[in-house]
């Protein structure tokens, strides 16, 4: 609801007024007093298309690195000794997106009124994923909510810093490759035609590579609309393969089996997915629940059938460690380390050892990926260039011999 308000400023003496948003009078009486305004007149508004927030988001609603932020903060806080409820009041007008502060809000006014922190939570799947959610439940089960959200907070921080290390390395090449498609269209369309055209029309023999560009700039000037009926084709059978189990099971085994972006892939499901598990441990989230969460998360069916696997066989009474030592896609290092981890009863800290490792490992081949990408598509790119124009002058050499 949006309430108009007049009021009297304590600190300069002048009259105020504005609109604020609340679930109630007494909630915005609250605020304004504790900002040093005293309101005589306050009425509730009613809503429309003008004034009313809009919250139309378009993929995540809140950034990877703001959720950090919140999660590092509200741990700080909670270790300070400031209650659930005024840490989140604190922290809703502290971030500064718009659906993350109306969503705080509501948490905090559901606090206030006796729901739990996390089942507040809930409420906002895609702001608090399943892990948080899960280890709130537990920090609320065991009374170490501010030990549980500063483990989130560890795990968010290392889990953001992997997503940048491996997002930096794969970014360059794909920036060189649309600016190769579009220095080789503008080529092909705009400078060439002319320039070839001025050429030919002088005579001599066309050699074999100029005709073969020429015809491909024939082909993009006069038939670009089949192009792009194939684009679309090939963006509209990736979707329908990944709306299929099979064909998304699919996709996420050849995302491993490329080389070197492979490998990196690899490496960087098994931290997001040891990580999580140590941290769940940690927490003491069950097992069951904890691998299904693992699975969920690890955003690949081929790792999630493994970990689906863990889950049946340790309902059969048998050992977590046996289904990932059967598989390839976790190393043997991986496979003993867990099973020593059981045998000794310290599983969270063998699970938090194999993530450290693999996070170190996956910002190392990263930076040696960026730093080995960067001079072979620069290559790569003045390579299609360089063909290019070269088919386009050797018509020029041919009339310099014939003359």
């Amino acid at each position: 609801m949006v309430f108009r308000y007049r009021g009297i400023d304590s600190r300069t003496g002048k009259e105020v007024r504005g609109n604020y948003k609340a679930s109630s009078k007494d909630e915005v009486m609250e605020v304004l007093t504790n900002k040093g305004i005293y309101i005589y007149e306050i009425d509730e508004k009613k809503e429309t298309a003008l004034n009313k927030d809009l919250n139309i988001t378009i993929g995540k609603p809140v950034k990877n690195q703001d959720f950090v932020v919140f999660c590092r903060q509200l741990a700080t806080l909670l270790n300070a000794g400031m209650p659930i409820v005024d840490s989140v009041r604190l922290l809703s007008d502290q971030v500064s997106s718009k659906v993350f502060k109306a969503a705080l809000k509501d948490i905090y006014h559901d606090i206030r009124s006796g729901t739990a922190f996390s089942e507040s939570c809930k409420k906002f799947p895609k702001i608090f994923d399943k892990v948080f959610v899960n280890m709130a439940v537990a920090g609320e089960t065991s009374g170490d909510l501010e030990k549980v959200m500063d483990r989130l907070a560890m795990f968010y921080e290392k889990e953001h810093k992997i997503k940048e290390k491996v997002k930096s390395a794969m970014m360059y090449p794909i920036a060189v490759s649309i600016v190769a498609v579009i220095v080789v269209v503008i080529l092909l369309t705009q400078v060439l035609p002319s320039l070839l055209n001025n050429l030919l029309s002088v005579g001599g023999e066309i050699p074999l590579p100029t005709k073969i560009v020429m015809a491909l700039s024939d082909f993009l000037m006069e038939k670009w609309y089949i192009c792009l009926m194939v684009v679309a084709l090939i963006v509209l059978l990736y979707v329908a393969i990944k709306r299929n189990p099979k064909g998304q099971y699919m996709l996420d085994l050849v995302k491993l089996k490329i080389p070197v972006f492979g490998l990196l892939n690899q490496k960087q499901i098994i931290a997001r997915i040891t990580r999580t598990m140590a941290s769940q441990f940690a927490s003491s989230v069950p097992v069951l629940q904890t691998l299904r969460m693992s699975a969920e998360i690890s955003n690949n069916l081929v790792f999630a059938k493994v970990l689906e696997q863990s889950r049946e066989s340790l309902r059969a009474g048998s050992s977590l460690s046996l289904p990932f030592a059967q598989s390839w896609v976790f190393p043997n290092l991986v496979t003993h380390m867990i099973a020593i981890g059981e045998e000794t009863g310290q599983l969270d800290t063998m699970l938090e050892k194999i993530a450290d490792f693999y996070e170190e490992e996956v910002e190392q081949m990263a930076s040696r990926l960026s730093a080995i990408l960067e001079p072979l598509m620069i290559a790569f790119l003045g390579g299609i260039v360089g063909l290019i124009v070269l088919a386009a002058m050797l018509p020029m050499f041919s009339i310099y011999e014939n003359v």
